[in-house]
């Protein structure tokens, strides 16, 4: 036990994916909350060795300067921490820990940006909470039908290696400059942590093809959000296809639809730049 105390210190110590932790019942939520202002809640991938620091690093410094942002590692990623005897109820356990989490922060509302299954994630929280959730972000969403690629297959069924790590990393991303040696190696590395593989495993057991369609948001539901909500695709992404965001736009009342084109799965960090400048303008709108 020493031993595990010393490793969590230095690790809090030395890594930015370590920010402040709060307890919700039997779960620990590490979690970064940085900024002043309406909050704006950041939901990351599912990516292994995803956190949300890792998905969001570009763009808490930016945003931060005009809201208050808070990213927290959703369960089962990261470094948010949960009973041995934890059982994953999809989507509601990831539900429950939003709603958990504003209402300890004693946040009524907030806005959300989401990044992939932490857009999913977004959308099953309008759905079933609309009155805590202002404006949406949607990047690379799921929530409405599409076949289970082998890209997806691969990134939901990964297994540590550093060639396995460096495989998903050149997935995920068009530009292929982004998928470094470092990156992979860093990645990899979190996913060696005591008990972070089993707990990825848990997850998205297989067959895969369930959860992509446990996302999906039936029409009706769609039709009734009121919410303002951006949508961001990348034109070559081989995780989730277009489509699933055309046909989120076509069946949101208050939909905005941007695709950037040379560009994969990981927008905000692809398109960093232009994103955050996207998204800080939508924030900020008054709506009229």
């Amino acid at each position: 036990m020493a031993t595990l105390l010393r490793v969590l210190t230095e690790v809090m110590m030395t890594s930015p994916e370590i920010g402040k932790q709060i307890l919700l019942g039997d779960i620990e939520v590490n979690y970064h909350d940085q900024g002043n202002g309406r909050p704006v809640l950041l939901l990351h991938g599912s990516g292994a060795g995803v956190s949300a620091w890792a998905n969001w690093r570009l763009s808490i410094p930016v945003l931060s300067k005009f809201r208050r942002v808070i990213a927290p590692d959703l369960v089962g990623f990261g470094y948010t921490r949960i009973p041995d005897d934890f059982e994953f109820k999809f989507m509601q356990s990831w539900v429950d820990q939003i709603i958990d989490l504003l209402d300890a922060l004693d946040i009524q509302q907030a806005d959300f940006v989401g990044n992939s299954f932490g857009a999913s994630l977004t959308l099953a929280l309008v759905v079933r909470h609309p009155e805590r959730v202002g404006r949406m972000v949607l990047m690379g969403s799921g929530g409405q039908p599409f076949e289970v690629s082998p890209e997806l297959s691969k990134l939901w069924g990964y297994k540590p290696s550093f060639d396995a790590m460096k495989e998903i990393l050149q997935i995920m991303a068009h530009d292929q400059r982004i998928a470094t040696d470092e990156l992979a190696d860093m990645r990899y590395r979190a996913t060696l942590r005591d008990g972070a593989q089993a707990l990825f495993e848990r997850v998205f057991p297989e067959p895969h093809q369930r959860w992509a369609d446990a996302l999906v948001i039936e029409d009706e539901a769609l039709a009734r959000i009121d919410q303002e909500v951006l949508i961001i695709h990348g034109r070559e992404d081989r995780v989730v296809p277009v489509h699933v965001s055309e046909a989120l736009f076509k069946k949101i009342r208050n939909a905005q639809l941007h695709l950037f084109g040379s560009c994969g799965h990981w927008t905000q960090i692809e398109q960093a730049e232009r994103f955050n400048h996207l998204v800080t303008g939508f924030l900020n709108e008054v709506a009229e």
